[in-house]
């Protein structure tokens, strides 16, 4: 063959790849749809949309929902992603603890839990409650075709490795991927907190937007022009290690990661507990501060307002620069609404732009919990539908996407 012809065939091949993902994403992306929807928002041929109806549909990737309006002849078929072809498997892993879930292809979970343990513990502690947690969960025959992890620190995501994190004492490069091996599956690891942001602007259409994960500890994911921000080494948005305003007149307090006055030493929940022992309030963990919140303690009403004034400073110069639609608030204090975003909201709109707070919404997350798993599992369909992983999975099931399809064009 000359190089010609092998250039040829390569942007064939590419192109039927390219073709197939664009096809199924129009679906991820749009729901129901009809042969001529598909026609008319792709811009390909009703020969060439029937070839990758046809082959999605062979692969169950996609189902018949129903038949469409007429204009005169018989109703055209519409088809929708079929969510429960497969399964994803994904947990979220923060300071104290993990929700593990089991999602269907739409990222919605079907089946979760929650589990507490450090995870200064460490990766073999943590992974192997994780993997009794994914044995709890799943069901006999559910199909796994994806894995997505989640934590709380900066992350290489191509490599599927933690990279300095502050404060996850034995993990750093550690092959978390490489530890869900036996699924042979694909595994993505990602950052809690931009997994959240993910959960939080896709179904939304929220292209711009600031996700805060409030625990335990502090993390910020960044989408813009609906994108993940990771920045060049996987720390882009990490405001709970930078230095805390109010710390500029002093030494600052010690944080967990080794520095003073970060962030998270003052409005993390770990610092909140150490604050309330310090004034003779006992509790136990952020759950605690949670509780004497609702319960109008006013030395923890107190501290939980300063920490959002704390976090309103650190991310009033995000906000300036980026110009966000929205911000949304997860994790345990978020469940203390308004005591902690009135805080925030004080501190962004005095010293942000007024341009950029004009139309800011700034609220606590509706998924809570849940949150983190949605968002996993959503990134891991984005890499699993990728035009050459979608590739080898109609491969693996034996579809043929070249062949003419008969089985969708008849229906219409």
């Amino acid at each position: 063959m000359s190089n010609h012809d092998s250039d040829g065939a390569l942007r064939k091949v590419k192109d039927v790849r390219t073709h197939v993902g664009e096809v199924l994403a129009l679906f991820r992306e749009h729901g129901e749809l009809s042969r001529i929807d598909v026609i008319e928002i792709s811009g390909l041929s009703r020969s060439t949309v029937n070839q990758r109806l046809n082959a999605l549909f062979a692969a169950g990737l996609i189902r018949e929902v129903g038949g469409g309006e007429s204009t005169g002849g018989r109703p055209s078929s519409r088809f929708a992603l079929n969510r429960t072809r497969a399964y994803l498997a994904t947990v979220d892993v923060g300071a104290t603890g993990f929700v593990a879930a089991i999602c269907d292809l739409t990222g919605t979970p079907l089946r979760h839990r929650s589990v507490s343990v450090d995870v200064w513990e460490g990766p073999d502690r943590v992974l192997s409650e994780v993997d009794a947690a994914f044995d709890a969960l799943l069901a006999n025959g559910d199909e796994i075709w994806g894995i997505g992890i989640g934590v709380p620190g900066p992350v290489e995501f191509a490599a599927g490795r933690v990279v300095n994190p502050p404060i996850m004492t034995g993990w750093d490069g550690f092959d978390i991927a490489g530890w869900f091996s036996r699924y042979g599956v694909p595994v993505i690891v990602e950052n809690d907190a931009n997994s959240r942001a993910v959960a939080e602007a896709r179904p939304n259409h929220h292209d711009n937007l600031i996700s805060l994960k409030i625990g335990t500890g502090i993390g910020s994911g960044l989408v813009f022009n609906g994108q993940i921000i990771r920045g060049s080494e996987g720390a882009a948005g990490d405001i709970g290690h930078t230095r805390a305003a109010v710390a500029s007149d002093g030494p600052g307090q010690p944080c967990r990661c080794g520095n003073v006055g970060c962030v998270e030493a003052y409005a993390g929940g770990w610092a909140i507990v150490r604050d309330l022992a310090a004034a003779g309030i006992e509790v136990d963990d952020v759950a605690g501060v949670v509780a004497l919140v609702k319960q109008g303690n006013l030395e923890a009403v107190r501290l939980v307002r300063q920490a959002g004034r704390t976090l309103g400073d650190a991310v009033a110069a995000l906000v300036s620069i980026l110009n966000p639609e929205t911000i949304v608030v997860s994790g345990q204090l978020a469940d203390c609404d308004e005591v902690l975003l009135s805080g925030v909201r004080e501190r962004v709109y005095q010293q942000s732009l007024p341009l950029a707070t004009r139309n800011l919404r700034i609220r606590v997350s509706e998924l809570r919990d849940l949150a983190g798993v949605t968002g996993l599992a959503l990134i891991t369909a984005d890499q699993l539908f990728e035009a050459e992983s979608i590739e080898g999975i109609l491969e693996s099931l034996g579809v043929d996407q070249g062949s003419r399809a008969v089985a969708i064009a008849a229906r219409d």
